[in-house]
């Protein structure tokens, strides 16, 4: 997913402000989650929501007003209740700017408690689930 980085985006120092990297990161998975076919609605209407436990941010070269970028976005699954999406924020000359990872899970909102098997829950919701490993 490209993105621009925005003037008003950046710190006194002209960089990209630290909590805006976690907006990038997190509109990349919402336009994931999208291109499998999965609406914050539809996940709304089932009573489930993705909520994140845990997230590391590696800072590796900065980013400046009108700066373009790619945001990636790889879901990895183990077992259990939470799964890690690993995310690398790439200006357009190839440069690593960022390497987010994230341990996530999918909220029962009813019950207030992670989904034993969030796979499970994704491959009901995704008319696409491939593209979130679950081939």
């Amino acid at each position: 997913m490209g993105i621009t980085v925005r003037g008003y985006e950046t710190d006194t120092q002209g960089h990209l402000n630290q909590a805006v990297y976690l907006q990038y990161a997190e509109h990349a998975r919402w336009s994931l989650l999208q291109a499998c076919g999965i609406r914050q609605s539809a996940m709304v209407d089932r009573r489930i929501g993705p909520v994140t436990v845990e997230t590391t941010i590696r800072y590796r070269r900065e980013l400046r007003a009108g700066d373009e970028v790619e945001v990636s976005c790889a879901f990895v699954w183990g077992e259990g209740k939470t799964f890690v999406i690993e995310q690398t924020v790439t200006k357009a000359d190839g440069t690593v700017a960022a390497e987010l990872s994230a341990v996530c899970g999918l909220l029962d909102l009813e019950k207030r408690k992670l989904f034993p098997d969030p796979r499970a829950a994704f491959r009901e919701l995704a008319a696409e689930p491939a593209a979130l490993g679950l081939g």
